[in-house]
């Protein structure tokens, strides 16, 4: 088993009821939700124009290995509605892969860390409630130095 941390994020339609959902079916299908952080209501990062989001973060566990996982996620997001149109562009859902273990993957595809989680105030804020004292792999800070050390001024509201 391992422990991988989820960030979920939506912000169109019913953006409570996917992350409900997506929670729904990651239980179901990827693993056991072991921790999950507030919901947070957050200013879109990396294009602006665009309504705010709600993210959540997740620990699961999970027997998957990190190519299936994303497998899993990837369904997941499309089941759910979310379409690729714009790299940061608006979507009913995103799953991303914050961390698997204390692995560190390099592929084309396949990103751990996730690769921009130390700059983004709407990654570690939610982590920080289910995972403070977690060590990041690369920079061998925890999430609770990263957010202190984070320039990010954006939006960041707990919600509940």
């Amino acid at each position: 088993m391992y422990n991988t941390y989820l960030i979920l994020g939506s912000n169109l339609g019913d953006r409570r009821k996917y992350l409900t959902e997506a929670a729904r079916l990651i239980s179901e299908r990827l693993g056991i939700i072991k921790a999950r952080s507030s919901v947070y209501q957050t200013a879109s990062w990396g294009v602006h124009d665009q309504p705010d989001f709600v993210n959540q973060a997740l620990m699961v566990e999970t027997e998957l290995n990190p190519e299936d996982l994303l497998e899993g996620i990837l369904k997941i997001e499309t089941e759910l509605g979310r379409e690729r149109r714009e790299k940061w562009g608006s979507r009913t859902i995103d799953i991303d892969i914050l961390f698997y273990g204390n692995r560190v993957i390099n592929k084309p595809d396949l990103k751990i860390p996730h690769p921009f989680l130390h700059e983004r105030r709407f990654c570690l804020q939610p982590l920080s409630e289910i995972a403070p004292a977690y060590i990041h792999p690369v920079f061998n800070k925890s999430i609770t130095r990263l957010l202190e050390d984070l320039s990010d001024t954006l939006f960041v509201k707990k919600l509940s």
